[in-house]
């Protein structure tokens, strides 16, 4: 009889495409595929709580999958690590009712993205965050932060759109949170498109340096047009925090 295992898992993205399964290249959900398979003796299906693409990172990234072995969850957290590479970990092995599923079950996700504004950057952060000389107006950045909040169509921040995708999200929170030389953007929401947390922390900076008024954030999404928000910025100041279910 199978057991539905739910894993909460960590990783460095920084050399990985990302989460999902691509022929020929090293992602997150194919070394776990093929570690659980080991263990288990036969074809694993691991299903990720969404998506992180290549360069981002992950603290609270969850995965469920039907497992046969009747390990203990204690031995498989050890057995499934003993079968990873270092830069990814499972930090927690738990049995579930069979109608948990990673992806389907979830409810909120949180990011953060990390924002450096120091002179020189550290070679211990620099895989972790993205370097901005510019200087930011964190007080207009918040006044952009105020209309992304809520239920909002966000075609304009997602790089990739068809008409048969939902871009209605709800985001429940939105901050700036400033420590020292570090910006941290907190973001929980229902789900993210493609992209959409790099493309609205990347319009937040044009607003932080001017070259955007906090009162364009509106425009910009009822205009539902890409090429009217700022840039996508790079993947590896980004990090999956959470998963509530």
């Amino acid at each position: 009889m199978s057991r539905n295992i739910k894993i909460t898992i960590e990783y460095d993205g920084t050399d990985y495409h990302g989460w999902q399964i691509q022929p020929g290249l090293p992602t997150i959900q194919g070394i776990l595929t093929k570690a659980l398979s080991k263990i288990d003796g036969q074809p694993v299906a691991v299903h990720g709580s969404g998506r992180t693409d290549a360069g981002v990172h992950a603290r609270g990234q969850v995965a469920s999958f039907l497992f046969q072995h009747l390990h203990s969850c204690e031995t498989l957290l050890r057995a499934i690590n003993g079968n990873l590479p270092p830069d990814i970990r499972v930090m927690k092995v738990e049995e579930v009712d069979e109608s948990f599923h990673a992806r389907f079950s979830a409810r909120r996700k949180t990011y953060h993205y990390q924002i450096f504004t120091g002179k020189v950057l550290s070679p211990f952060l620099y895989r972790y965050v993205h370097h901005c000389t510019y200087k930011l107006d964190l007080g207009e950045m918040r006044k952009a932060i105020g209309a992304l909040v809520g239920t909002h169509d966000f075609t304009s921040f997602t790089t990739t759109f068809t008409e048969e995708i939902d871009a209605v999200r709800t985001i429940y929170r939105l901050e700036l949170i400033e420590e020292d030389e570090m910006l941290r953007v907190e973001i929980t929401a229902d789900g993210f498109l493609r992209y959409m947390v790099r493309n609205i922390v990347g319009t937040l900076i044009e607003v932080g340096r001017g070259s955007m008024g906090a009162d364009q954030i509106e425009r910009i999404i009822d205009g539902r047009d890409r090429t009217l928000a700022g840039p996508s910025i790079p993947a590896k100041g980004l990090t999956l925090i959470s998963v509530d279910y």
